[in-house]
């Protein structure tokens, strides 16, 4: 299974932007999929999840601010951030898991700067 994320981005503080991922390759059936991202000198940290049947979860940090949405036929997922923070910049990373194998994507920047 291959991700391709895209739509990362500078923007100013309080600004929107959407990030899109997509599955290829040998996919039969796509459990939970998700959004991780990385700060600079910081871990790679969970910020959105979503399963098969729709039910959401999110970071305390994006909670309000960030919409996940998936569409299960085309192998998509989608993060709508609003209201973003410079705290939130980072390279975000797709994630899928199908048979409780764990995919990832090659990320996008995201860049929040005045």
């Amino acid at each position: 299974v291959q991700l391709q994320a895209s739509g990362g981005g500078l923007v100013q503080p309080g600004g929107s932007l959407r990030l899109f991922c997509v599955a290829s390759g040998s996919i039969s059936r796509i459990d939970d999929m998700g959004w991780y991202r990385r700060a600079p000198g910081k871990q790679r940290e969970l910020v959105a999840t979503i399963t098969r049947g729709g039910r959401e979860n999110y970071a305390d940090s994006v909670m309000g601010r960030f919409t996940i949405s998936r569409h299960n036929v085309h192998n998509t997922v989608h993060l709508q951030m609003d209201s973003l923070k410079p705290e939130d910049t980072a390279v975000y990373y797709c994630n899928a898991r199908q048979w409780s194998v764990g995919y990832w994507g090659q990320g996008t920047q995201v860049t929040v700067s005045s």
